[in-house]
């Protein structure tokens, strides 16, 4: 494991994350408190594009729900006025 604090990881970047390719592990601290750490992606890391969508026809809106109740309507904005 390699240790650098945020101004040396700001100006060795490069040579950190050639060291996280090679598998090491990397911390960051501030003030010699550990704040990240950089470590190489697992081989069953999903991208993103691959959870949207994920909960597809799991899901139901209901036909109701931009429904408002106009009690609690009156509560924050006042007395709803009828329209003409």
């Amino acid at each position: 494991m390699i240790t650098a604090n945020v101004h040396d990881a700001k100006t060795n970047l490069s040579k950190l994350l050639a060291k996280v390719a090679e598998g090491e592990r990397v911390v960051i601290t501030n003030r010699g408190t550990p704040v990240a750490e950089l470590t190489k992606p697992s081989n069953n890391t999903k991208p993103l594009s691959a959870l949207l969508g994920a909960l597809k026809d799991e899901i139901e809106v209901p036909d109701n729900f931009e429904w408002t109740d106009e009690e609690i309507e009156e509560l924050f904005y006042g007395p709803i006025e009828p329209k003409e």
